[in-house]
């Protein structure tokens, strides 16, 4: 494959509470364990978790304020992983149409052989 992909970010995006996460952090702003906890289907601690991943891929950076840590996105890292996406979707998209286009040479044989 032509595109690089980082593994460990795709994995971490992979997850759809973790998904979910980033979409509150990017509409609401920075945001707690516990505020995203009362969002999201799962406990406070599973939260917990789920951010310390995506902040370990670097998605996700936290700030001390007081006993919390607020939660943002790295946009820069986010972009990366847009980028990543992009490049991944066209590297397929080139892939599947030499698949069709096989397909339909295969097929026209096919079709030729029993006409004749």
């Amino acid at each position: 494959m032509s595109a690089a992909v980082d593994d460990e970010l795709w994995s971490a995006i992979g997850d759809p509470i973790r998904r979910t996460m980033i979409d509150l952090l990017l509409s609401d702003g920075p945001g707690t364990a516990t505020s995203l906890s009362r969002r999201l289907p799962v406990t406070r601690q599973a939260v917990s978790k789920h951010l310390a991943v995506l902040d370990r891929v670097g998605l996700i950076h936290a700030e001390p304020a007081g006993r919390e840590r607020h939660y943002q996105v790295d946009e820069e890292q986010l972009a990366r992983a847009v980028a990543q996406l992009s490049a991944v979707g066209s590297t397929w998209d080139a892939r599947l149409r030499r698949i069709k286009r096989i397909a339909e040479t295969i097929e026209r044989h096919r079709t030729n052989n029993q006409g004749g």
